[in-house]
């Protein structure tokens, strides 16, 4: 007799971690039924939080719901997993993405603008990138992306961000001024991502270049030059004249062919948001790098604790794209939040997927907010929270999310043990109402990076004296700041020494004032003028001189070598004797400088 066929089970496909919402959902019972089960097993658990494969498949089994959980592959796992940019056999070539970083004014921006035929340079706020902008550009037939990072000091975490987003980090360094600081840090941030770095030296059609000092300064950094026996690519360049930017663009694809530079496209498209802002009448946008995959208009993607339905694609210069493959830069319209500075971004099957990861994300964020590291301005504030620390309550907005993360930066790196920022509301977009009467409640000054301040506003802020400050240049904003927290520094008491009396006789001694004469040994003595009265090294008194006498006539100050006669003012009686030395000196309170 033939055995009965066991029954068919239906397979359902989860990540790695589910929340218990979405697993009921999944297996189409009650949220209250899975909760329960759960307890009876010994795991306390909520709907939104979060339990892992093995548990889950335990649960199910304990459930007897005729159901089998398989784990969802990396390249199914849309929701909770990252498609990275290689390596699968199906991985296609892809262009190379390169980041350009170095000191500030040493011509990064004009180096772009002359690569790709722009003029950005004369529309930067100070002279300086205050964002990190991407675009592709067209060499031989072969497209190459390029990031331009900030070069001001204050942009760190932008420029680092912009390193790890690249296969090749141009430095550029002008020929005629040097290595310098921020060019070692760029330095240290390509060897941090590990990737390829070529020196542009630029600026050689000025007086004053000089590629072979700048070399000679690249080995102080451990760069060695190739035809001094490193790795290191050296390429003289003018933005002005345009000359050695063909040969450096060919090096790039030279360098590309070498690393053999690919991606998976047959995943769920992936990549990173490098800018995060608010357009009216578009409401948030994200600008973001591909790293994987190929983005479409329509598709669902998630980008940490936002998501959005792609309503627009277009590139950094505004043109519609109908889709968008690894390394290309794009502009996404459509998100429901601001995505932020730095999040990941993956494309998933559906609305309902998309919400639901974002909310997950969300929640975490939320939830490890109460454990997070305490930084050194941190502790430093709760140390002092019942000294006297100074606190300056302000409120930054900024036009988009790398700014605002890099001005909070700076302003927390101010932080001493005397005085600190104090960062009581901050966001992306124009000040508004409720920023203002934030301000008011706070007492907070109202800093705005390229953002605006409506009429209305301007009215408010008048009526309830708020300080709002609107900076298109961040160095002139942290600045301003620094100056506002030396203003709560206590004074410094400084002393400056004028001259030195020794007593050869006392005339008069009263309660409260004596009458002295005597030879002055140093200096210059002026009246009127503090005075501390010495014998021996012991301090008797500390008192007021309030004139001096050449002979009988009253003097406005006396030299060394000669003698004078001078009246003392004391707080209590003073016992003077011949020998004493009176030695004179003013104090005042200097402001101190941050």
């Amino acid at each position: 007799m033939p055995e009965a066929e066991a029954p068919a089970t239906t397979t359902i496909e989860i990540e790695d971690m589910i929340t218990v919402g979405t697993l009921a959902e999944r297996l189409s019972i009650p949220v209250s039924r899975l909760i329960g089960e759960l307890m009876k097993n010994g795991v306390m658990a909520t709907v939104n939080e979060r339990i892992d494969f093995d548990t889950a498949q335990i649960i199910v089994g304990e459930l007897d719901l005729g159901l089998t959980l398989v784990k969802r592959t990396a390249a199914e796992d849309a929701v909770t997993k990252r498609a990275k940019p290689v390596n699968s056999a199906k991985a296609v070539v892809r262009p190379p993405v390169v980041a350009v970083m170095g000191h500030v004014d040493h011509g990064k921006t004009s180096l772009l603008d002359a690569i790709r035929g722009a003029d950005v340079v004369k529309g930067e706020a100070g002279g300086i990138t205050q964002h990190i902008s991407a675009y592709q550009i067209d060499h031989n037939g072969r497209a190459i992306t390029f990031l331009d990072t900030p070069g001001h000091e204050a942009f760190a975490a932008i420029r680092e961000h912009g390193a790890m987003l690249t296969d090749i980090v141009i430095i550029v360094v002008a020929a005629d001024d040097g290595v310098k600081p921020q060019t070692v840090e760029a330095i240290r941030f390509a060897r941090k991502a590990g990737v390829k770095i070529l020196v542009a030296a630029n600026k050689m059609d000025k007086e004053g270049a000089d590629v072979n000092r700048l070399k000679q300064q690249l080995t102080e950094h451990d760069l060695l030059t190739e035809e001094w026996g490193g790795d290191t690519i050296v390429l003289p360049v003018s933005a002005k004249t345009k000359d050695g930017i063909p040969e450096l663009l060919d090096m790039i694809l030279l360098v590309t062919d070498v690393e053999e530079l690919k991606a998976d496209i047959y995943v769920p498209a992936s990549g990173l948001v490098i800018e995060a802002h608010v357009e009216q009448g578009r409401g948030p946008v994200g600008t973001a790098l591909i790293e994987a995959g190929v983005l479409k208009p329509g598709q669902f993607i998630v980008a940490g604790g936002a998501y959005a339905k792609v309503r627009n694609l277009e590139t950094t210069d505004g043109k519609p794209l109908q889709q968008a493959g690894p390394s290309t830069p794009v502009v996404i319209t459509g998100f429901k939040t601001l995505p932020e500075f730095g999040d990941e971004f993956i494309a998933v099957y559906n609305e309902k997927a998309a919400r639901q990861q974002s909310v997950d994300t969300a929640s975490d964020r939320q939830a490890s907010g109460g454990h997070v590291d305490i930084g050194s301005s941190e502790l430093i504030r709760l140390i002092n929270r019942d000294n006297k620390l100074q606190e300056l309550n302000i409120i930054v907005k900024a036009d988009v999310q790398g700014s605002l993360t890099s001005v909070i930066d700076s302003l927390k790196a101010m932080d001493t043990e005397e005085v600190s920022v104090r960062i009581v509301g901050s966001g992306v977009g124009p000040i508004g109402e409720n920023d203002l009467h934030l301000a008011h409640s706070s007492g907070a000054i109202v800093y705005g990076f390229n953002v605006s301040l409506p009429t209305s506003g301007r009215q408010q802020a008048g009526r309830d004296k708020i300080s709002v400050r609107l900076y298109k240049v961040i160095y002139e904003l942290i600045d301003d700041v620094k100056e506002e927290l030396g203003k709560l520094l206590s004074p410094e008491i400084v002393e400056t020494e004028l001259g030195r009396l020794v007593v050869k006789g006392i005339f008069n001694t009263t309660k409260t004032a004596i009458i002295c004469g005597g030879e002055v040994t140093k200096g210059k003595l002026v009246a009127p003028a503090l005075a501390k009265v010495f014998r021996g090294d012991e301090q008797l008194a500390e008192v007021e001189v309030t004139g001096l006498k050449r002979g009988p006539a009253e003097a406005k100050e006396i030299v060394a070598g000669e003698m004078c006669g001078m009246s003392l003012k004391t707080t209590k009686k003073l016992e003077l004797e011949e020998g004493d030395r009176i030695e004179l000196f003013t104090r005042e309170a200097i402001q101190r400088q941050l």
